[in-house]
């Protein structure tokens, strides 16, 4: 990193006030990675001056008692595995439990790719528990660093009071590298860099390292002002960080099967939102639009019926995403659901099924980083029933954005991926043929996320759904119902 691109410690020293930091972080334990893992982690640790990607602790900034939050890009890119997560969401829990003002000073590429699947789950946790601390009256200032893409930027990096960034700072919600790796083509320059984000309004203002302290002070001094509400520390919500395993590599059996159900999953012939209403649903009204004067036919929105329970249903449509890709608005009308269901006291249920989000620069320039990010915190939000449905594609953080529900049913051929696995290959092996050995080693697919906890129930898929798109349709309803009703129960007996 170069003498104007500062690392985490370094950052550190020139914000707070002299001797005033103290860690939180206690050690990273690598004892159950493999060899592979654990090697490129002990050379990340030497190059990087840290034992991990992220920096936690307490400081003062111009006489401010605040939290800390600091990425380092030097460590495998700043990549956000789930010791790094669970970091994160230890220092945000503490900080609204001493009721300080929260500081995230971000750099990061995203997902750590080594870890998969349940990594890239971790978006969830920490937007709740970035969702509680704001709930609870206190400040969150974000400092978006060079650089800062992925599912940082899609999940704690946009959900700030405040957002400032680097000056020059590449921000972004696909990288660059990462964009040209899986379409082929470099991106458009100029787009994914501080200064344009905030002509678009997605960044406050640009600020340099010299000035972030006195920025940083001035907003604590009118922000803790308005801090009145306590908070029960007791009452964070919580998703489904799991502590990394290290597991055997896949055979070519589990490879087969992996790869065989993400091909099913992508069948023209794959029966989608629109048939689960058809074959399950007892009425079903259409909606339309954000109505902020926007619609993308990537998301359906409707008031729906299942076995007489009414709820607002989300979907994304696989029909409509062929032509064109779910873009910022389908996210915003999504959001629109997600309100009504809370105004009315209805269950929501979201349907996921997406082969990615766009990642034009359109999109990027139409906030849509910032919109997963808050899909994601007002689906942990919500205080109505919520279920989930993957239906069959969940590529990147178009798909997580509608996922974390209070309840998660997949059925057996439905998978789950921070990129899809072609472009995961390139950017781990420089090419496309291993797609199928990454996707089993990241354990995307339905039956490896119920092992690590991040599905509740299976719909299996015998035959597969294509083959009997009504059987298909009514078993996926019938789950629905079964767990909207479970947890309309347990609402009634709290």
């Amino acid at each position: 990193m170069s003498p104007q691109r500062p690392g985490a410690q370094q950052l550190i020293d020139a914000v707070v006030d002299p001797d005033s930091f103290v860690t939180w972080d206690e050690p990273i334990d690598t004892s159950g990675l493999d060899d592979t893992y654990r090697s490129a982690m002990a050379a990340a640790a030497e190059r990087a001056g840290t034992d991990e990607s992220i920096l936690t602790g307490r400081a003062r900034i111009q006489g401010h008692d605040v939290a800390l939050i600091v990425g380092e890009f030097r460590f495998l890119g700043g990549s956000i595995g789930r010791a790094a997560a669970g970091r994160i969401v230890s220092a945000v829990r503490r900080a609204t439990t001493e009721r300080l003002p929260l500081i995230a000073a971000t750099a990061s590429g995203g997902t750590r790719m080594q870890e998969g699947t349940p990594a890239f789950m971790t978006m969830v946790d920490i937007s709740a528990a970035v969702v509680a601390h704001k709930a609870a009256g206190l400040p969150y200032l974000a400092y978006l660093r060079h650089p800062t893409t992925g599912g940082v930027f899609a999940s704690w990096g946009s959900l700030a009071h405040m957002t400032i960034a680097e000056p020059g700072a590449l921000i972004g919600f696909l990288g660059p590298v990462v964009y040209e790796t899986v379409n082929g083509v470099p991106f458009p320059e100029g787009v994914q860099v501080a200064e344009n984000l905030v002509d678009k309004g997605i960044v406050d203002a640009v600020v340099p390292l010299e000035e972030l302290a006195g920025i940083a002070a001035r907003a604590l001094t009118m922000l803790s002002a308005t801090t009145h509400r306590h908070a029960d520390p007791t009452e964070h919500p919580a998703w489904r960080i799991a502590p990394f395993v290290s597991r055997p590599e896949p055979d070519e059996e589990e490879v087969a099967a992996v790869w065989g159900a993400i091909e099913t999953t992508r069948r023209g012939d794959r029966p989608g939102v629109r048939e689960l209403l058809r074959h399950a649903a007892d009425d079903v009204i259409p909606l339309n639009g954000t109505g902020y004067g926007e619609s993308d036919k990537g998301v359906m929105l409707a008031l729906a019926s299942f076995g007489s329970r009414p709820c607002v249903l989300v979907g994304q449509d696989r029909r409509y995403q062929v032509a064109e890709s779910m873009g910022p608005a389908a996210l915003r009308e999504a959001r629109r659901g997600m309100r009504m269901a809370r105004e009315l006291g209805l269950p929501l249920v979201t349907v996921i099924d997406t082969p990615g989000a766009d990642l034009s620069p359109r999109a990027e320039e139409g906030a849509l980083a910032g919109e997963i990010a808050r899909c994601i915190a007002d689906m942990t939000a919500l205080d109505v029933p919520s279920v989930s449905v993957l239906l069959g594609e969940g590529t990147g953080g178009g798909a997580l954005a509608l996922l974390p529900a209070q309840r998660v049913v997949a059925a057996g051929n439905a998978w789950l991926s921070p990129l899809p696995p072609e472009g995961a290959s390139a950017i781990v092996f420089k090419d496309t043929e291993h797609a199928a050995l990454l996707a089993a080693r990241q354990r995307v697919g339905a039956r490896h996320m119920r092992e690590d906890g991040l599905v509740d129930v299976i719909v299996e898929e015998s035959p597969a759904a294509h083959e009997d798109p009504e059987g298909f349709a009514r078993a996926i309803g019938a789950e629905v119902v079964a767990q909207v009703d479970e947890l309309l129960a347990r609402s009634a007996n709290e």
